[in-house]
């Protein structure tokens, strides 16, 4: 089993912890809850190695930069996933390094807000989601396509029910 799973938690906006004053242990209880529901399932979680992600607490103007010149969408969003899974090279680091670095999420702190406002759930429910949605991203999941679409919805309802929050996909 592995040795270890490690969130890098940077703050580029104060109003996170301002929001959300325990949003780091939030940060470490969500990523433990969903490294245990996707353990079976993706592969290398099976190696004996060191996992890290980098969590990036941002706002609308950074993560506007990012989805500009990464996705070519000149807007905020709410959450941005880098895996590093997704290079040509990580199976073979995966041999070769004990320390495998497997992405970024950077999530935007007004996007969020409106969002969670909208829907009419709490700020810390509605990031404890799009954290999770992120950290399935860098873990492999995906739903460009429609079935991988339905998986990964189901594994972050999953998720989000041992987190005691409701299901964010329901009508």
């Amino acid at each position: 089993m592995m040795n270890k799973f490690d969130v890098f938690v940077e703050v580029d906006d104060e109003r996170w912890i301002k929001k959300i004053p325990d949003i780091e242990d939030v940060v470490i209880i969500c990523q433990k809850v969903t490294v245990e529901c996707v353990k079976n399932s993706v592969s290398f979680l099976k190696e004996n190695k060191n996992f890290s992600v980098n969590l990036s607490l941002s706002n609308d103007q950074e993560v506007c930069l990012l989805n500009k010149e990464f996705r070519g969408k000149n807007m905020p969003t709410n959450v941005l996933s880098f895996a590093n899974l997704d290079g040509d090279d990580f199976n073979q680091i995966l041999k070769i390094e004990n320390n495998i670095e497997l992405g970024d999420v950077i999530v935007a702190f007004e996007t969020v807000q409106q969002q969670a406002e909208e829907i009419g759930v709490s700020l810390k429910e509605h990031f404890c989601h799009l954290w999770v949605h992120g950290l399935l991203h860098v873990l492999g999941y995906d739903h460009i396509k429609e079935q991988d679409r339905i998986e990964m919805e189901a594994k972050e309802i999953e998720i989000l029910e041992k987190l005691g929050f409701e299901n964010p996909y329901k009508e």
